[in-house]
């Protein structure tokens, strides 16, 4: 009788383990996206550097790599797989600044330097090699802001000056102006992410007040309006939003085409999970996660149809290696 009790309680437990399995969401090994470890980034580890793309070259540079804020900038070429120095950024050294490109020039402004936040703003020429200071950003010194560019214009605006903003401001490159336009939609933020899709651009995560963000938004350069989106929890009734965990700061971001991604970073830890986002629409799916240590405060760019994720850190320790995200393809863990 011992024994029969105790092979009809191990059923039971096979049974019910075989059940909270099958009734979980799926695991990370079911999940699309492969990440492809690359050549590491030459310049030294930091983080909170910036990141931006021109044409078929990714971009970075500044940053804080434990130490010092640093000036180096690096172009990654991804046919040959390899970094090229560039010439020095020629402001102060820093980070938490905004990097973003519009046309074919990179712009970098805001930050922090160590004892000052800023608000000067620099041109640079990869035809030339060369950096040219243009007007400073209008709004407040700050750093944790946002950078986008779409179309003919760059984008710059929320971050923390002491306070936490929402503020938006416009920059025109063919005449060295900046224009105020439509704050952002719903709370203030720093240390959110941006992207642009279809000559629209996307905005969430971040922190205001020691509470992580879950509203987003989509801005519409055309009409200068705000919309709110689906957000980034489980904030309905609904079963679509059941797995949402997007919310958290100090995240990369890179669009591929009409989709958005958001990676990395989280709420005060080292992520590593990735999510992207359909425009059509306007809901997430998670797709595997990121293959290398988990980080914040890392630098993001897409490069035709790959992403890259690169520098960052994970408590004290600063990283220099570079990731290509091919959200398409199937996990491969020997690559």
């Amino acid at each position: 009788m011992r024994k029969k009790k105790f092979v009809w309680y191990f059923a039971f437990l096979v049974i019910a383990s075989s059940t909270l399995v099958s009734c979980g969401s799926s695991s990370d090994s079911e999940l699309i996206g492969n990440s492809v470890k690359l050549s590491d980034f030459e310049g030294v580890s930091r983080s909170d550097a910036v990141g931006f793309t021109i044409g078929d070259r990714g971009y970075v540079g500044t940053g804080y790599d434990g130490t010092d804020r640093l000036t180096d900038f690096w172009a990654y070429d991804p046919v040959k797989n390899t970094w090229i120095q560039c010439a020095d950024f020629p402001g102060e050294g820093r980070n938490g600044a905004v990097g973003f490109a519009v046309g074919d020039k990179g712009y970098v402004g805001t930050g922090y330097d160590g004892i000052e936040k800023l608000k000067d703003f620099y041109q640079y020429d990869p035809s030339t090699n060369t950096w040219t200071q243009k007007a400073d950003f209008p709004g407040t010194a700050r750093y944790g802001a946002i950078g986008f560019g779409i179309d003919s214009l760059g984008y710059l605006g929320t971050g923390y000056d002491g306070n936490y903003l929402k503020d938006m401001y416009a920059y025109n490159p063919s005449t060295d102006t900046w224009k105020h336009v439509t704050s952002v939609g719903g709370s203030k933020r720093r240390d959110a992410v941006a992207f642009v899709i279809n000559g629209k651009a996307y905005v969430g995560t971040g922190v205001d007040n020691g509470i992580y963000e879950d509203d987003f938004w989509e801005y519409d350069p055309a009409t200068d309006t705000w919309t709110e989106k689906n957000r980034l929890s489980d904030a309905t009734a609904q079963s679509f939003d059941d797995d949402y965990a997007m919310t958290g700061s100090n995240r990369v971001a890179f669009a591929i085409g009409d989709r958005g991604f958001v990676a990395t970073g989280g709420q005060g830890v080292a992520g590593t999970d990735i999510w992207e986002y359909n425009s059509s629409t306007d809901l997430w799916e998670q797709i595997h996660d990121f293959e290398g240590s988990g980080r914040t405060e890392a630098v993001g760019f897409a490069i035709g149809n790959v992403g890259y994720i690169t520098t960052g850190r994970s408590s004290s320790y600063y990283f220099d290696d570079l990731w290509g995200i091919h959200p398409d393809d199937t996990y491969n863990e020997y690559d």
